[in-house]
């Protein structure tokens, strides 16, 4: 019974402290060498590319690039959602408020389920961090969900 104790301890002592060494691990990925793609979720004006974690677990973080003009038109997500603009400017809009202006160095929170849009007024690159696996669903204009393909006709 004690060996069982003991080589227990062991097993748990090897674990986390490979643990802690994987999390002490600082990780670069230069935002100028970022190879975005399309994602079928977005607008064709809009690519991304995983930045860090994965998108189907919380605690992602994907680096969009939205050409000037593009609409991410009204959608929530089922998690909180942080943007933090990078370069470029644009507005954001969320339903029942006035629209925000965006530019460089700016943050947002995003809360789970509130819908909102995202218009590019020129090309901008952004990170999105997500509390939850990432998701995204278009609304139309009283707040019934459509299909992307739906929510794209209009812009």
């Amino acid at each position: 019974m004690r060996t069982r104790i003991l080589f227990t301890m062991l097993a748990c002592s090897i674990f986390f402290s490979a643990v802690a060494k994987a999390q002490d691990t600082m990780s670069y990925k230069p935002a100028a060498a970022a190879q975005t793609g399309p994602m079928p979720i977005l607008p064709a004006c809009a690519t991304a590319a995983v930045t860090d974690g994965d998108p189907a677990k919380p605690g992602s973080i994907i680096m969009l690039k939205i050409k000037a003009g593009c609409v991410i038109p009204q959608h929530w997500h089922s998690a909180n959602e942080r943007l933090i603009i990078i370069s470029g400017s644009g507005h954001a809009g969320m339903k029942g408020m006035s629209a925000t202006a965006l530019s460089a160095g700016d943050f947002i929170y995003l809360p789970a389920k509130g819908i909102h849009l995202f218009h590019a007024v020129t090309d901008v690159t952004l990170y999105d961090i997500s509390d939850g696996p990432f998701d995204i669903h278009y609304v139309d204009a009283a707040g019934k969900e459509i299909t992307p393909t739906e929510a794209f006709k209009k812009y």
